[in-house]
């Protein structure tokens, strides 16, 4: 089981990545599209709580920096955060509800563009803070709401065998 889980995180990040940059680009409302890594980070925090939720943040931040014209790393800072915040937040949160995936990866994500914006700006990147910016944490959060479901599917599957690991571990 330990192996799987060392196998099937990587694939859901290559996967959730591919998909981030071939597919995701052409569907655009406002101008904006959809940010699957910070929505795979936001699902594994849900799913496993804010050491997967940074962990799985941390790497697709890098992943996403890898394709994105920003600084190494602006986009690991960020969704690990993010992930992390998810992960200490759910605790607190009424789970049993169908819509609180799709409500938390709304406030996370749009959160998550945000502090994006503002880290960039902090550190000297022009124009990402602007007038824009808030439409595109409405639509990046209404998209990633709409896909949180499917999305905590396939994490769930890529972070199924978890309880193994801490019976190693302690």
């Amino acid at each position: 089981m330990l192996s799987d889980l060392r196998f099937r995180v990587p694939v859901l990040l290559l996967l959730a990545l591919v998909v981030h940059t071939t597919l995701l680009p052409s569907i655009r409302i406002a101008g904006v599209m959809p940010d699957l890594m910070l929505l795979v980070a936001v699902t594994a925090a849900l799913e496993a709580g804010p050491s997967y939720g940074a962990t799985v943040g941390f790497v697709s931040g890098m992943l996403a920096d890898l394709v994105l014209p920003t600084p190494l790393g602006l986009s690991a800072l960020v969704f690990t955060l993010t992930g992390y915040a998810v992960g200490l937040a759910k605790a607190g949160l009424i789970r049993d509800a169908w819509w609180f995936t799709m409500v938390v990866a709304f406030v996370a994500s749009s959160s998550g563009v945000g502090i994006f914006a503002l880290a960039g700006w902090m550190i000297g990147e022009e124009g990402l803070v602007n007038g824009h910016l808030p439409t595109i944490m409405l639509m990046v959060g209404i998209f990633n709401s709409v896909m949180a479901p499917v999305v905590l599917r396939v994490t769930r599957w890529s972070l199924a065998g978890r309880e193994r690991i801490r019976a190693y571990a302690g």
